[in-house]
């Protein structure tokens, strides 16, 4: 693996995505190879994409940024490129940046497609003995061969349902995102209600909800390209329907929307993200920062 220079690691975030306070992205590239990944994008300037880098003196740099904090918060980490790659296992980056997190007396927020997240059970619930801890799990598809497709170098969709019920049974916050929802691969009702009903089977307790994809630059072609191999012709339709636009919302985004939400209102499961963030937060002293 590559080491890349890097003078900061943990910067401020505006506290909207689940009322994170700060970013944490200690690697850069992903492995898991997901056909939708928009950090594929030429905005975000990652060559070779599937390659894994880490940042060079990560713990050093992570360990004086949260020292130079004046405010404690929820660091969040995941949202460029998962923590819980397999180069993680050997190098223990995320680890080492948990056990930081903790001494320095952060909250976190982790979102991960990989069940590798167990292995540092301990440190969460070390965590959340006085600061928020939350896992977001990101799962697309209930079915294991499709996912396969789609996400290929992922855990699959039941061991990620698995690590979830660890999860819960230890005391961990945990929840879903169910993003991205394909249209014409994804966006079927029987997809959903099976995977809120095993979200809920397994003590998950939130599901975060996107019916549709967004596509940009270089990242649609690549998206169009896999297409071509898995799901012959599919590519063709989405040209016809989306063109060049952003969003790709799926047409069955209402129906899907109003059973999704109808389900986890049945099952209490929170699906917006101010609630979300307010149920994490909630009887920590920092909890009260603004985040939205």
């Amino acid at each position: 693996m590559e080491f890349i220079p890097a003078k900061q690691i943990v910067s401020s975030a505006s506290g909207y995505w689940f009322g994170y306070n700060y970013n944490m992205n200690i690697y850069k590239g992903c492995s898991h190879g997901c056909i939708y990944c928009d950090s594929r994008s030429e905005c975000y300037q990652i060559k070779n994409f599937d390659t894994v880098c880490a940042k060079k003196n990560a713990l050093e740099i992570i360990n004086k940024d949260l020292k130079s904090k004046r405010n404690k918060g929820v660091v969040m980490t995941g949202g460029m490129s998962d923590p819980y790659n397999p180069q993680e296992k050997k190098h223990m980056l995320t680890r080492g940046a948990l056990k930081l997190i903790d001494t320095h007396g952060f909250g976190v927020g982790i979102c991960t497609k990989s069940d590798l997240v167990l292995r540092d059970i301990d440190l969460l619930k070390s965590i959340k003995k006085n600061s928020p801890a939350l896992v977001l799990m990101t799962i697309t598809t209930f079915d294991d061969e499709k996912s396969r497709i789609i996400e290929p170098y992922v855990s699959t969709t039941s061991e990620r349902f698995s690590a979830l019920r660890t999860l819960s049974e230890n005391g961990i916050d945990c929840g879903i995102l169910l993003m991205p929802i394909l249209p014409f691969i994804n966006d079927t009702e029987e997809n959903i209600l099976n995977i809120v009903n095993e979200a809920h089977a397994v003590g998950a307790k939130y599901i975060y909800p996107s019916f549709g994809v967004t596509l940009r630059q270089n990242q649609r072609e690549y998206y169009y390209s896999q297409l071509d191999i898995h799901f012959k012709g599919l590519a063709n339709d989405y040209i016809k329907k989306y063109g060049d636009s952003y969003q790709c919302g799926s047409d069955n985004y209402k129906r899907l929307k109003a059973v999704f939400e109808a389900t986890c209102k049945t099952f209490d499961i929170k699906f917006k993200m101010k609630d979300i963030a307010e149920d994490y937060k909630r009887g920590y002293e920092f909890e009260q920062l603004s985040f939205f």
